[in-house]
């Protein structure tokens, strides 16, 4: 069944192959092209532009920092706790249609962000967004990503992900138009903007390569040279959700990337009231340190999708929690701006080079057929990391005055998270039921239900 309905796509791109002439472009290209888009818009105009909104709203209507780490935690809760049910409507009602839903949604929640004056209304438009930036966002895009790459997963992957790091470029832009036209009025152009551009990018998805005419990576079996690196992990074996979740890889996987989210949560929510109630910035200085956090993301990226497809995937992920570790360190002890610019570079490009790492490490271990639920059912972990560490920041920065202690306790957490990575080696292949009735270890490649 073609939930999508892309077979007649499929037929006419294998009937435009077939006539010659220009080969068409590979349509997973297509796929991590629109992602990134989709990517740039909730990058630039909601997750990197919260602590900008956190920052006017708090001076317009006094909130407390707790309240603001609140409504982000809530915002990310929802997400993680939607994972599994979305796992599962990707796999029976296909991307296109889960995203729909979620632009819709989502561009809903902004409208009714425009109209907040209590903190009640603050965390239920959030709640909205929530919802809709999960369906049409990061579990939905990768898993469609997935499907389409193996041997340049990692490639795929942070090219897709270079979307947020632009989305984050924009943030002085954000920062301009909040300070010109109003943060209410940016909201609803906001609204607009999710509405026009990522609906219309919904096309893209759904299908799989075989009902395009296509094969994985573009490349035709016959075609295929040996790789000069194959990733720590491949195989061709599919795991249902249920057997990757009796793997110590999944477990391990997981709470490393929750880890590692203890850092990216924390400064996402309160990196610019931190800036601007501790270090003396404005709300525009403290855009362009987002900025030049997001440009340090993008050489992350671009490194990530490069190494890799080409080194161990679990060793660079040590690196980068290191990268993260240091980093918010650096930021928590800053006295001269030298420090912060230092913070910058680390946690950036840590961020950018872990971040298509992750769900290229799941795929190769567990394969692309259930990748969908096996992610969304992780994300019930993450929620450790991405809710637990603005709470404890804010809490902590509102208990003491400051957002040290809440900083150094969550850098540590990070650099202890190392561990779970060097522990998540590949998985062994499924013991599942033989011809005969008895358990064998099955290594074929027959897809996931």
């Amino acid at each position: 069944m073609d939930p999508d309905g892309d077979q007649g796509r499929a037929d006419g791109t294998a009937a435009r192959g077939r006539r010659g002439g220009r080969p068409p472009i590979f349509h997973g290209w297509k796929i991590v092209a629109g992602a990134a888009v989709v990517q740039a818009l909730q990058s630039g105009l909601i997750i990197q532009s919260f602590g900008s909104y956190a920052v006017i709203l708090q001076r317009e209507f006094g909130w407390s920092r707790t309240t603001f780490s609140i409504a982000y935690a809530f915002n990310r809760a929802e997400s993680g706790l939607l994972g599994p049910l979305q796992g599962w409507a990707l796999t029976r009602f296909g991307a296109r249609r889960v995203m729909r839903i979620g632009v819709v949604l989502l561009t809903l929640g902004f409208v009714l962000f425009s109209q907040v004056r209590t903190p009640v209304q603050f965390v239920a438009a959030f709640f909205v967004m929530a919802v809709g930036a999960g369906l049409s966002g990061f579990l939905t895009l990768t898993t469609e990503t997935v499907r389409w790459f193996e041997r340049k997963r990692a490639k795929a992957l942070s090219m897709m992900m270079i979307g947020f790091a632009v989305g984050g470029l924009a943030t002085p832009g954000v920062v301009w138009l909040l300070r010109t036209i109003g943060w209410r009025e940016t909201a609803l152009a906001s609204a607009a903007v999710v509405l026009v551009a990522s609906y219309s990018l919904t096309s893209l998805f759904g299908g799989t390569p075989a009902e395009r005419g296509e094969h994985v990576d573009g490349i035709a079996p016959a075609d295929v040279r040996p790789a000069r690196f194959t990733a720590e992990g491949v195989s061709d074996v599919h795991f249902t959700a249920k057997e990757a979740l009796r793997t110590r890889a999944f477990w391990m996987i997981s709470l490393g990337h929750a880890s590692a989210l203890l850092v990216v949560g924390s400064v996402i929510a309160h990196l610019s009231l931190y800036l601007t109630d501790e270090r003396g910035f404005d709300v525009q200085g403290a855009s362009y340190v987002a900025a030049g956090l997001t440009a340090s993301q993008l050489v992350g990226m671009l490194a990530g999708g490069y190494l890799g497809d080409r080194m161990n995937k679990r060793l660079l992920a040590c690196g980068a929690m290191l990268g993260h570790t240091a980093g918010l360190l650096l930021l928590t002890a800053a006295t001269n701006s030298w420090m912060i610019w230092m913070f910058v570079g680390l946690h950036g490009v840590a961020w950018g080079l872990r971040g298509p790492l992750m769900g290229a490490m799941r795929a190769d271990y567990f394969g692309a057929t259930a990748f969908g639920q096996i992610m969304g059912i992780s994300s019930l972990v993450l929620m450790i990391g991405i809710v637990g560490g603005p709470l404890l920041a804010g809490i902590l920065a509102d208990v003491t005055g400051s957002y040290a202690t809440g900083f150094t306790i969550l850098a540590l957490l990070a650099g202890a998270g190392l561990v779970f990575f060097v522990l998540a080696t590949p998985p062994p292949p499924p013991v599942r039921p033989g011809p005969g009735g008895d358990d064998v270890v099955d290594r074929s490649p027959t897809p996931a239900s």
